[in-house]
Formats: C-alpha cells, structure tokens, sequence
C-alpha cells in the first residue's frame, strides 16, 4: 500500500482530496497521507481533510511516498512538482471513474481527471495535465505536458495544445488548431485560429488581449 500525498492544499487541493477518494485505486493501491504546503494553517477551519505534513522544500520523500500536484496555475504546478521529481519522488495519475477513454487514447503521468470528462479516439495526453470535470477531447486531440483544462472547455478534432497553455472554463478550441506553448483562452473563448505562444486570447472569436 502507497501513501499518497498531495501537493497543495488550499482550494484546489481539496478538491484533488476528494477526486483521490474517488479513484479506484483508494484503500487498494493507496493511502491518503496528507498534504505538502509551505502555509501551515491552509487547512485552519476546514474540517475532515488529512493534515499539512510539511513543506515541499523541506519534506524528505519516504520509501512508500506517491504523489500527485494539486495547483491549478500551471507555472507552480510545474516549479513545485519538479521539485519533487528532482528528490526522486514519483507521480501517479487520478482519474475519475466516470471518465471516458476511448480507444487508443495514451495517457502520461502525474494526470489529474475529473468527473464525466470525455477524451476520444487517439488523444495523446502529455504528463502532468490537468483536466477538470466535463471536459470535452476531440478525436485525435493533443495535449501537452504542464497543460491545465478547466471544467467545460472543449476541443475539436487534430487540436494542439502545446506545453504549459491554459483553458480557462467553457473555452472551446475549433478543429485543427494549435494553440502553442504558455498560451491562455479566457473563459467562454471560442478559439478559431492557431494561438500564438505566451499570448492571452479572449472573445468569440478570441482574440490577443494585453494586461
């Protein structure tokens, strides 16, 4: 038996506690031993979660540690979960039973998958993705690593989502578009063309916006 450990432990995190009691693998492949965060009261006033056992920076990974990376926004998902790999840790993928896999669909690690997500015919889903519930996945659809799909966002067949881009909920993706490396759809987007790297994108259709 493994003991699971989850890195973040505010809001999101919550929500990956319970996706972990969700999985098939709770009580029979794994335990659930508590979180990883530098705040040590994140967890004052929530009730029935496990406790905060230490800090990324600071934790030495035991022989039975498993791990999964709880944070929503892809730049620290990415800085804390390599921290741990650099340790020697090792990621397991959650995946909610009520998720679909369709035939030839390959999956990396470190995935987390929320309820009632779809993920079609021949979809590559690079390591360390997050896809939150009622996710829609195109046939042939490639997600790469890092990459963070809120709940709702949708894609069309041959879509490229390159390392790192975020889609933010109801985002949808038109078929055969790329959107390239450390890109962001705004929330209810309608992509139409390809997404230019490190841009933010907003609207139907989306187009770049500045901050």
């Amino acid at each position: 038996m493994k003991n699971l450990i989850i890195i973040g432990a505010r809001g999101f995190g919550r929500e990956v506690y319970d996706l972990a009691l969700q999985c098939a693998g709770f009580n029979i492949e794994y335990i659930i031993k508590g979180f990883l965060d530098d705040k040590s009261d994140a967890l004052e006033g929530f009730e029935n979660y496990p406790k905060i056992v230490g800090s990324v920076e600071d934790y030495e990974i035991q022989e039975d540690d498993i791990f999964v990376c709880a944070l929503g926004t892809v730049k620290w998902k990415k800085y804390y979960a390599e921290l741990i790999l650099a340790k020697g840790g090792k990621f397991i993928n959650l995946i909610h039973p009520s998720t679909n896999l369709n035939t030839n669909a390959i999956t990396g690690k470190g995935l987390l998958v929320f309820m009632y997500s779809n993920i079609s015919n021949d979809c590559v889903i690079e390591d360390f993705v997050t896809i939150q519930g009622y996710v829609g996945l195109g046939h042939d659809t490639k997600i790469c690593k890092w990459s963070h799909l809120s709940s709702y966002s949708f894609t069309g067949g041959f879509v490229i989502l390159e390392e790192e881009v975020t889609l933010n909920t109801r985002a949808t993706v038109l078929p055969h578009v790329t959107v390239r490396k450390g890109a962001t759809v705004g929330a209810s987007s309608l992509v139409i063309k390809n997404v230019k790297e490190n841009t933010t994108v907003f609207g139907v259709p989306a187009k770049k916006i500045e901050f």
